[in-house]
């Protein structure tokens, strides 16, 4: 899970990363603000969060003005509508790339542990929009 190169790119509102392992994720802006894992967003104490009412989007909240690094750990976008709380981590950012390879894993992971009887199926990534 980590990181080699990591290209935030505002005039196109993406951001890439190149994995250590050879993988190259990107994630354009809806999709990234989709996946902020912060508590209003998510949620917290139980309580749904503001992405789990299944909003609109405007473009302003899409719209990526800043990425800072976090540590060595995470990256923290700041969006046109100002919102900047979510941390995304570079674990949360592998396990959601969006490329057809990792979708396909996600989803036979998921079927797996359907099969295996495990109690509800699909296992629970905080942060994540399907």
């Amino acid at each position: 899970m980590t990181p080699v190169r990591i290209d935030a790119n505002r005039a196109a509102g993406t951001v890439t990363i190149a994995w250590a392992d050879g993988h190259e994720t990107t994630y354009d802006g809806p999709r990234l603000r989709w996946l902020c894992p912060c508590a209003y967003c998510r949620g917290e104490a139980g309580m749904p969060g503001w992405l789990d009412t299944n909003p609109t989007l405007t473009s302003d909240q899409t719209r990526l003005v800043d990425v800072a690094l976090v540590g060595t750990y995470a990256i923290q976008p700041t969006w046109g509508d100002g919102h900047s709380t979510g941390f995304h981590t570079f674990h949360l950012l592998r396990e959601w790339c969006p490329c057809d390879a990792c979708s396909r894993d996600r989803e036979r992971r998921a079927a797996d542990t359907t099969g295996a009887g495990v109690g509800g199926g699909e296992r629970h990534w905080h942060g994540g929009h399907r």
